[in-house]
């Protein structure tokens, strides 16, 4: 019975010893280490060549910090407000990183030469927060050009009060390829952020008659723009557009205006299903 026992004992110890060895010459496999994701600038969508970046062409990515492409840019404010009116020099598909190689920034040596159109100008206007739509034109959009001014009155050429103010669509259908030092697309001065400036510099690509239009324009009066929609029908260059006087909107001014020369005089105006004459 003891040699038994004994010899359970020795065989115990020798599974024991093989098992510690076993063990030695086949240690554990370590858990696989996660790398770190880090978010990083990619294209939302398709954009293709030749396209002016706004925010909604730009989306963050989750990347592995060790499979990050060399100049991928981290998602932060400033690396948005600094792709804000770049050029896709190529076509870039649906979440593709951008690198620096894929866009030219305003700044840039020969930015403007790769935007502009062939036989194409850029000029440059300036407008205030109201009159620039409240900074929500962006590099790319298309825009007409609004000028206001004032008809000069005197008492040897007098005007009449409904004809002293006058506005008038100087451009249509205009891209806009760049915000203040933004060469096409959104930012103003300082810190590059969309927004902030109350006043601002709108460059405007167009023909070479069409920049001696806005030379004129500029020194006429106040300008402002109104964004067109993306689909718009382009208009006819030799498209008929009269202008628009402060008595077309201000019914006490249009009644000024048709006061005779005895102080006295009738307008008639259509309101609704009535025609209504106002005397004075």
């Amino acid at each position: 019975m003891l040699r038994v026992l004994l010899f359970l004992l020795m065989g115990a110890g020798l599974l024991g010893f093989l098992f510690v060895a076993w063990s030695a010459l086949h240690p554990p496999v370590p858990a696989p280490q996660v790398a770190p994701k880090i978010m990083v600038l990619a294209a939302s969508g398709t954009l293709r060549a030749g396209t002016l970046l706004k925010p909604e062409d730009i989306e963050a990515q989750a990347s592995a910090a060790d499979a990050v492409p060399d100049g991928a840019e981290r998602d932060t404010p400033q690396n948005r407000a600094a792709l804000f009116g770049a050029m896709v020099r190529k076509t870039l598909l649906a979440h593709q990183i951008v690198l620096p190689a894929d866009v030219i920034r305003p700044g840039d040596h020969g930015f403007l030469a790769a935007v502009l159109a062939p036989g194409m100008r850029a000029t440059s206007v300036g407008v205030d927060a109201v009159s620039g739509t409240a900074g929500l034109i962006w590099p790319g959009d298309h825009v007409d050009l609004i000028l206001t001014q004032e008809i000069p009155s005197n008492s040897q050429d007098p005007v009449p009060p409904g004809r002293r103010v006058a506005s008038e669509t100087v451009l249509h259908d205009v891209r806009v390829i760049a915000i203040d030092q933004h060469l096409v697309e959104g930012g103003s001065p300082g810190n590059g952020l969309p927004g902030e400036s109350a006043t601002r510099t709108v460059t405007l690509e167009v023909t070479p008659r069409d920049a001696e239009h806005v030379a004129v324009a500029t020194h006429l009066g106040k300008l402002s723009l109104a964004v067109r929609p993306v689909d718009a029908t382009p208009e006819p260059a030799d498209a008929p557009h009269a202008p628009t006087y402060g008595g077309d909107v201000s019914t006490a001014l249009s009644v000024m205006s048709h006061e005779g020369a005895d102080g006295g005089g009738v307008l008639h105006v259509h309101e609704g299903a009535d025609d209504k004459e106002y005397h004075f």
